[in-house]
């Protein structure tokens, strides 16, 4: 019975001997530093640099812009294994997070700090998925993914509460540089303890960390569009409740909580649904959700009163962030199509800077579309964006699994 459970023990998904428990230790710590950062990093923007909405588009411009370039970046160091790439994400994030610590509040400063960080953060976005499907269990690729993603939300869970609890009781002087400073430390923890990962890769062969080829150009296409439509919700979504409805960090913090909670028990069920239903199934299915979520995101201020479309606002915004989890399912297509794991690695790589390319634009035209048009049309763009992924995704062709 227990091998039929939807909930697998990391022992099940993941190949015993294969370093997972460091491997799965930083990103717990990680994920812990990035809650801290991440839980008061809009309001810190809003309330202290002073960004509006074209800024903050500005931002996550430059914010993107190592997604961007991930495909040179990891060709220019294709000698080095998944697991030597990952350890430098960590030391380069530590780097940002100590920028950000020490810089004043200008709007230039902030945001040079806020790309060092994301330099980091996606390379080692690109390297944890692929580490993961390298050590799980044959057959076991999407309950690996979704433990993985599941360690990550619980340790950034326990820094968005820390941030509610402290910015809840300093309504005033509210410590966003000292807590700055602790995620810098939390980062260096997390360093430390990814070089003790002993494992490697095997280095790729044919000497390319990106590749593209004629059999992957639906997941390139599809990795556009749910980069465009994720984009809106991140960049946007906490910004909308802050500048329209006037949430403080503690509440963005406490919403970005119960999302981590929600995606915590979602995701392994999620890379469960994943390994019995397909992938194919898993991404169109998640759009009918999406249409729906973005309706009332745009609309709830039209429909109710301020209260109730904020607290509509924040369950839309949950919802969200749990079908988001769907887009694991392209990893898996990934390695379907793949010939061998430095395919898969590659590939991946590359999808990630793909993914970036429509981001960087949608983040520059979002922040002006809701100043110029509105908040309405917005989230009518991400609707139609996720519905081309979804229509798209139909097109696929799965392989008979005997």
């Amino acid at each position: 019975m227990k091998k039929h459970s939807l909930l697998p023990s990391f022992k099940e998904a993941f190949t015993e001997g294969s370093g997972y428990k460091l491997f799965l230790l930083s990103i717990l710590i990680t994920g812990l530093s990035y809650g801290l950062y991440k839980g008061m990093l809009d309001n810190y923007m809003a309330e202290i640099v002073g960004m509006g909405e074209i800024d903050r588009g500005v931002a996550e411009f430059f914010r993107e812009i190592p997604g961007v370039l991930l495909v040179l970046i990891l060709a220019a160091v294709y000698m080095l294994s998944a697991e030597t790439l990952y350890k430098a994400g960590a030391v380069i994030m530590l780097c940002g997070m100590g920028l950000l610590a020490i810089l004043p509040p200008g709007k230039i400063l902030v945001i040079l700090a806020i790309a060092v960080y994301s330099l980091g953060e996606h390379i080692q976005l690109a390297m944890k998925n692929t580490i993961s499907l390298k050590y799980a269990r044959p057959g076991n690729g999407g309950a690996a993914l979704g433990a993985q993603n599941a360690t990550s939300q619980i340790g950034t869970l326990i820094g968005y509460i820390v941030v509610v609890i402290v910015f809840s009781v300093f309504t005033a002087n509210q410590p966003y540089t000292f807590f700055f400073a602790l995620a810098a430390v939390l980062a260096g923890i997390s360093a430390v303890f990814s070089f003790r990962i002993k494992g490697k890769s095997e280095t790729d062969s044919t000497k390319r960390r990106f590749y593209f080829h004629k059999k992957y150009k639906k997941y390139y296409m599809l990795e556009m569009f749910y980069g465009a439509r994720k984009q809106v919700f991140f960049t946007f979504g906490p910004y909308v409740l802050i500048l329209h409805y006037g949430a403080n960090a503690a509440t963005i913090s406490l919403l970005f909580a119960i999302s981590a909670i929600a995606c915590f028990f979602a995701s392994p069920i999620v890379g469960r649904i994943i390994d019995r239903m397909g992938y194919k199934v898993v991404m169109i299915s998640d759009t009918l959700i999406l249409v729906i979520v973005c309706f009332f995101y745009g609309f709830a201020h039209r429909i109710f009163p301020e209260n109730v479309a904020f607290i509509i606002c924040c369950i839309n915004y949950i919802l969200d962030a749990v079908i988001s989890l769907a887009s694991m399912a392209s990893n898996l297509y990934v390695q379907d199509l793949s010939d061998n794991s430095d395919e898969v690695k590659a590939t991946i790589s590359t999808g990630v800077s793909i993914n970036h390319l429509i981001t960087i634009f949608i983040a520059l035209c979002g922040g002006w579309v809701w100043q110029t048009l509105g908040i309405e049309l917005l989230f009518v763009v991400s609707a139609i964006l996720g519905l081309c992924n979804s229509a798209y995704a139909a097109t696929i062709k799965t392989k008979k699994k005997s």
